[in-house]
């Protein structure tokens, strides 16, 4: 073989490794400022730097002078930030184009698309400030469900203001007409039942609204072992007058043994609702029944059985919606709020349980609270 041969052969080869190694620095830079950026971000950062931002809360994202991101929290990757070693959101280029040319830390609120289709959106807190070197950090704090509990919150004070204003309103429209009868005791005394019924009607708003304030305030919860006897028991108890007053017959059978863990309070109320709502929404000459087991999941199955009206398919997702009512102007007779099955909502979930309806219109209701279960026992009737 001539000398030129093997110098174009060793030429080739040296070519070869070459472009091998290349190859695999580009790979290793691309893996870098991708997903793998915060696995190799010690070779790039300080070491304080990066202990710094794996002890935050926040998402951060670091950026090299040309803004190529040297290192990224996953949560960057997921919700869009970051794509393809880049920021890939013109917002948040805007806002680091805005720093470097200021020179100083921004603050910023954003909302900016949660993926790249589709109408979903994110708020962001950004904060964006130089750390050196040319390089900039990003600290990104997500504020979607907290600004989506504002909103509800917001929803909660105007339906509570609007709920309030009809017995209010009503009460002071009484009193008025109330003084310009005053030579017609008839009227007058028609008036003042009124103005009772009305007064009646705010109490018990005002008591459901002060119930759900402290079920969506887990802080408040106490914890005990609790006999579910007691718990249907005192439930059924306080609902009894009103059921006499509608001519409904309760009974209620449950295991005496049984115990669940949680907020007596709580309990009783969740059961009460469920109770009182049954009898709300039954005729006269029919009965409402409460049953308790313990299903195979060890859950504790508090039902509750009407003979009621039943309830519409298209309406059943809604009945734990705040103020919903199946039946608005039978809630306006009976003095119902609205209120009390989303209390029962959440004291079941406050308790790691859940609340679950089956309906058919004219063929009652079934109203069953599942709650973690402590210990079964055998049977009793309770009334």
């Amino acid at each position: 073989m001539a000398s030129g041969d093997v110098l174009t052969i060793v030429v080739i080869a040296l070519l070869v490794v070459l472009a091998s190694v290349l190859a695999f620095r580009v790979s290793e830079l691309t893996q870098r400022t991708a997903g793998g950026a915060d696995r190799d971000a010690g070779q790039v950062l300080a070491p304080e730097v990066t202990s710094l931002l794996e002890m935050l809360h926040t998402v951060s994202i670091v950026l090299d002078p040309a803004d190529r991101v040297l290192r990224a929290s996953a949560t960057a990757f997921s919700l869009g930030m970051v794509r393809d070693g880049a920021l890939a959101r013109e917002p948040l280029k805007d806002l680091v184009r805005e720093t470097r040319r200021e020179g100083v830390t921004q603050e910023v609120l954003l909302t900016l698309p949660r993926g790249p289709v589709g109408s979903g959106r994110i708020m962001v807190h950004v904060r964006s400030g130089l750390i050196g070197a040319g390089r900039l950090v990003l600290l990104v704090e997500d504020r979607t469900a907290a600004n989506r509990l504002e909103d509800m919150r917001r929803d909660f004070v105007a339906n509570v203001s609007h709920e309030l204003k009809t017995p209010v309103g009503a009460i002071s429209l009484l009193a008025e007409t109330m003084a310009d009868s005053a030579d017609d005791p008839d009227a007058v005394r028609m008036f003042a039942e009124r103005m009772g019924a009305e007064s009646t009607r705010l109490a018990g708003l005002v008591h459901d609204i002060i119930d759900l304030s402290r079920v969506q305030d887990a802080t408040t919860m106490t914890s005990e072992r609790i006999p579910v006897a007691e718990i249907v028991g005192e439930a059924v108890d306080r609902a009894r007058l009103q059921a006499q007053a509608r001519d409904v017959a309760i009974w209620a059978r449950v295991s005496q043994d049984i115990d669940v863990v949680g907020d007596r309070a709580l309990l009783v109320t969740a059961v009460r609702n469920l109770v009182d709502n049954a009898v709300r929404y039954s005729d006269g000459g029919t009965r409402v029944g409460v049953t308790v087991r313990v299903a195979e999941d060890e859950l504790v199955e508090i039902a509750v059985v009407d003979q009621g009206i039943g309830i519409d398919a298209d309406a059943l997702p809604r009945v734990f919606e705040r103020f919903y009512r199946v039946d608005p102007a039978r809630s306006r007779e009976t003095g119902g709020t609205g209120l009390g099955l989303s209390i029962v909502k959440h004291v079941a979930a406050d308790h790691g349980g859940e609340v679950t309806v089956w309906s058919q219109p004219g063929r009652g209701s079934t109203f069953t609270l599942r709650v973690p279960a402590a210990e079964p026992a055998e049977t009793k009737e309770l009334a």
